[in-house]
């Protein structure tokens, strides 16, 4: 490989989430909580951002900014970041959009929250699938919007959508927008076009407004493709579309996503209330990475594989009811180990406490993820062969 994914980087002093706010972030704890491990000493598979470097083309292209030597107030002026993330779309999905629809955000979250407060009204309710992102969740909670839920189907560890019950609660319980995940996370789903065309025909034919999440587009498994929501259903303006280069290429920090807007009333608002500046070093990082980026990803997404491949190899052998499936997408593996530790209520504070990992529990994703906990493969090999021996380990020790 051109890349080096098995390069260990020391990520102490630089105020990592990853490595110095996992207390607060995970168990919503003070600097003071105590465990058998020291910070240093713990495997690190939790947040999601990645141990690799961030491609050098993207580094150039911020030094070449930064020797610029003004960081005044930035707006996207020109043509040349719509027509490099265009042709991404374009090259990679087949998909296509128009400038005037496309605008910035400072990451998919904050847009979620703005987005809910334009679309909704009072008395309103907002539907999303759940395990899920919990900040779906949080959007709703902090516009005072009630919340509607609809257990994905888990069949051997692979997900369905349950069509029936989300027709009958959208035309039961007045959902007026729904926040999609596709792929999904933390399952890894890719829904397949069938999938896709069904549920956005149940939406649309109920005049539900869609935000379609689609983070984790870039990052899938080999053989697998991605379908833009949007891209089957070209006449409608009621799909917004979120993608963003910051989990593909380890952009995170930097806080910039795209927010595909069609619809003109929604346009409107957010023109008019959404902060438009931009941080120029943010911008020239993800014009580079979709314009020079493509061969990075293309050996990340190998990488990614043969870790994947490692992880179901590895848990079919040492915990062969933990039905472990690699997912279709992301680099987040979602784990059931329901049959191992049934008397475990906190699952990161357990395999914290007794094998010096950090994850993420299933109780993070908002419903129907009871007994799972999520990894994040997006390692070093030989720091994930590390992590999935400590926890086979402390789930072994626990059930003998």
């Amino acid at each position: 490989m051109k890349y080096n994914f098995d390069e260990i980087i020391d990520r102490k002093g630089t105020n990592a989430l990853n490595t110095d706010g996992f207390r607060d972030y995970i168990f919503h704890a003070p600097k003071t909580m105590q465990f058998p491990y020291a910070d240093e000493e713990f495997v690190r598979m939790w947040v999601a951002d990645m141990e690799f470097a961030t491609p050098d083309v993207v580094i150039n292209a911020m030094k070449d900014r930064l020797d610029k030597r003004i960081f005044g107030y930035t707006k996207i002026f020109d043509d040349v970041y719509y027509n490099t993330f265009s042709n991404w779309a374009k090259n990679l999905y087949d998909w296509s959009f128009k400038q005037e629809d496309l605008f910035s955000s400072t990451g998919i979250i904050p847009a979620l929250y703005e987005l809910v407060e334009y679309i909704c009204h009072p008395n309103d309710r907002v539907m999303i699938t759940t395990p899920s992102y919990a900040f779906f969740k949080y959007a709703c909670q902090h516009n005072d919007i009630e919340l509607v839920t609809t257990d994905l189907i888990n069949k051997d560890n692979y997900y369905t959508m349950d069509f029936d019950d989300i027709e009958h609660k959208i035309k039961t319980e007045n959902v007026k927008l729904f926040i999609f995940c596709n792929p999904h996370n933390p399952t890894g789903r890719v829904w397949s076009k069938e999938e896709l065309r069904r549920f956005g025909q149940i939406c649309l034919d109920n005049e539900v407004m869609i935000i379609s999440d689609e983070i984790h587009c870039d990052l899938l498994r080999t053989g697998q493709k991605h379908i833009p929501l949007a891209k089957l259903f070209p006449d409608s303006d009621q799909i917004i579309t979120c993608m963003a280069p910051t989990k593909t290429f380890n952009l995170a920090g930097l806080a910039f996503s795209n927010i595909i807007i069609p619809n003109e009333d929604v346009k409107e608002v957010w023109n008019e209330r959404h902060l438009t500046f931009e941080n120029p070093l943010n911008l020239v990082a993800a014009q580079a990475a979709y314009d020079k980026g493509k061969d990075w990803l293309i050996e990340l997404k190998l990488y990614l594989d043969n870790n994947f491949k490692f992880t179901k190899e590895y848990l079919d052998q040492q915990l062969p009811k933990a039905n472990f499936q690699i997912s279709e997408a992301t680099y987040l593996a979602w784990l059931d180990v329901n049959d191992y530790l049934p008397g475990i209520d906190d699952l990161p504070l357990f395999f914290a406490n007794n094998a010096g990992v950090l994850l993420e529990g299933g109780d993070m994703f908002v419903a129907n993820s009871s007994g799972f906990i999520r990894l994040n493969l997006a390692c070093q090999k030989s720091v994930l062969e590390e992590g999935l021996k400590r926890i086979v380990s402390a789930i072994v020790k626990y059930n003998n």
